[in-house]
């Protein structure tokens, strides 16, 4: 068992050697086979990429034949088109020299001619110096004649020349000053007539006494007993109630309500008109009544300023403004009520922005509005003018409106026409006679003023004020004083009146200059 188990395995280890032999035999076969094959397939492919580099290399060298015919065609064009710009540039610099040269030759002729003319020109100017040198002393020789003749040197003879003509140049201003102030006054004479016809046509009010007090008539003296009333409560009372100091004195049949509000004042004079209508009179009727006389005095004040802004076709005013335009029917300046004194105003302002081609709704509406600081002036400090300013701006009015208030009396700048279009209403409606009244005092020193200036002047003879101080006439020394200086003396006597005096209106200057020969037939 042993041996052929032996044998056995030697059997397998021979066939196993056997089949690797025949493995690798076929093997090597096959790899020389294959490398044969491999062999044969690159030797093809060597032939064909050998015809074909031989064509590509037959291709290429007739695409650089192309390729170097072309750019030796492209070359010998741009030679061409470079040698024809060569020869058009050379021909440009032929034409340009033969230019400058026929220039230079031009200019060379000139600068010859120049050469020839400065050297006459030098001797001209050498015949003329000596010719100029001849003048001045020939000058000189009869300024030293003219000096011995006349006795003065040539500065005095300038001096007096010159004073002379000072005086000639002043004279024809003088003479042309009076004409054009002629002329301007006829025609500003003409206008302001026109305008203040107008005007007076069309307006028509009653104007009433200053008063700083209201008179209460009473049915009887036995009436104060009981207004006063036990231990004066009833007088007490009143005042409380109205505001107002209430005045009974000796005066038969009357008591006098004094304040420095006229609408307190209205309304303690139709409380106690009431009450004495009534009979009742006690601390708890007076206040019930008081109470009623303030709603109506409000009411009518409404009114007032509703009427005043329907008469004048002013709409959209702020209902304040209203109210406070009724408050001025009850304010008085200088005896003028102010109420009819801006309606006038305003009249006076339309028709002027009328005939001046102006906004006339404008000039009315601030010609209305111009003392509406007039209503609370009482109560803040400071201008009327420049309150009624602030009062309008606050209730929404215009910058043209504000500025046409706040400037009517020139305390700020003007920015618009309606400034001086309200100065000069507000003078026309103050300044007409019987518009205002003045106390006896402030008439007398006015008139002193106006005199006193006018004699100030050197020359003035005599002065004298006339109309209520509208008009001053001076009388001058006619030996002293010429024609053309009379009329710089009026100029120069109302810019001193405007300067140093505050009046209503304007004054009327008149410089009077005559001469009188007298002679007596024996």
């Amino acid at each position: 068992m042993d041996w052929l188990c032996i044998i056995s395995g030697v059997l397998g280890v021979v066939v196993g050697a056997l089949s690797a032999g025949v493995v690798v035999f076929f093997r090597q076969r096959w790899r020389k086979e294959t490398i044969a094959r491999a062999e044969e397939t690159a030797k093809l492919i060597l032939e064909e990429a050998k015809k074909e580099a031989a064509v590509l290399k037959k291709e290429t060298e007739v695409q650089a034949k192309d390729v170097v015919l072309q750019a030796k065609a492209d070359c010998e064009k741009e030679v061409r088109e470079r040698r024809r710009e060569i020869q058009q540039t050379e021909k440009r610099v032929q034409s340009r020299e033969e230019t400058l040269e026929k220039r230079v030759e031009i200019l060379e002729n000139r600068e010859t001619d120049l050469s020839r003319r400065e050297h006459g020109l030098k001797d001209k100017e050498e015949a003329l110096q000596q010719k100029e040198q001849v003048y001045t002393d020939l000058i000189e020789a009869t300024r030293q004649r003219l000096e011995q003749v006349a006795g003065m040197s040539r500065d005095e003879a300038k001096r007096m020349l010159m004073d002379h003509l000072l005086e000639e140049a002043r004279h024809e201003a003088a003479r042309r000053i009076v004409a054009i102030e002629e002329e301007a006054r006829e025609e500003a004479e003409r206008r302001a007539k026109k305008v203040i016809c107008i005007a007076v046509e069309r307006l028509s009010g009653e104007f009433v006494a200053e008063r700083t007090a209201s008179i209460i008539h009473l049915p009887s003296d036995d009436m104060k007993g009981r207004i006063i009333g036990r231990e004066g409560r009833n007088i007490r009372a009143i005042e409380a109630a109205a505001g107002v100091d209430l005045i009974v004195d000796d005066t038969p049949e009357a008591v006098l309500i004094s304040s420095h509000s006229p609408i307190r004042r209205e309304i303690a004079r139709v409380a106690l008109e009431r009450l004495i209508a009534d009979g009742r009179i006690h601390p708890a009727r007076i206040e019930e009544v008081v109470k009623k006389a303030e709603q109506e005095v409000e009411e009518a004040v409404r009114e007032a300023g509703q009427r005043a802004v329907l008469e004048l076709g002013v709409h959209g005013l702020h209902p304040e403004l209203l109210k406070l335009l009724g408050m001025l029917k009850y304010r008085y300046s200088y005896g003028q009520n102010v109420l009819m004194h801006s309606v006038e105003t305003a009249y006076i302002c339309g028709i002027m922005a009328a005939e001046l081609g102006l906004n006339e709704k404008q000039a009315r509406r601030v010609g209305l509005l111009h003392d509406i600081g007039k209503a609370v002036s009482h109560e803040i400090e400071g201008s009327h003018a420049i309150i009624g300013g602030e009062v309008a701006r606050k209730y929404g009015e215009s910058a043209k409106i504000v500025n046409g208030i706040a400037a009517h009396h020139e305390e700020v700048r003007a920015e618009t026409v309606l400034a001086p279009l309200v100065d000069a209403a507000d003078a026309l409606s103050g300044a007409r006679p019987g518009a205002r009244r003045e106390t006896l005092e402030s008439y007398v020193r006015r008139l002193d003023a106006l005199e006193k200036i006018s004699n100030s002047f050197s020359g003035v003879e005599k002065s004298f004020a006339l109309q209520a101080g509208r008009e001053v006439r001076i009388i001058v020394d006619p030996g002293s004083v010429t024609d053309g200086e009379a009329s710089m003396l009026a100029r120069e006597v109302a810019k001193r009146i405007e300067s140093e005096m505050t009046y209503p209106g304007q004054i009327k200057v008149t410089v009077i200059r005559e001469t009188r020969a007298t002679d007596f037939a024996r």
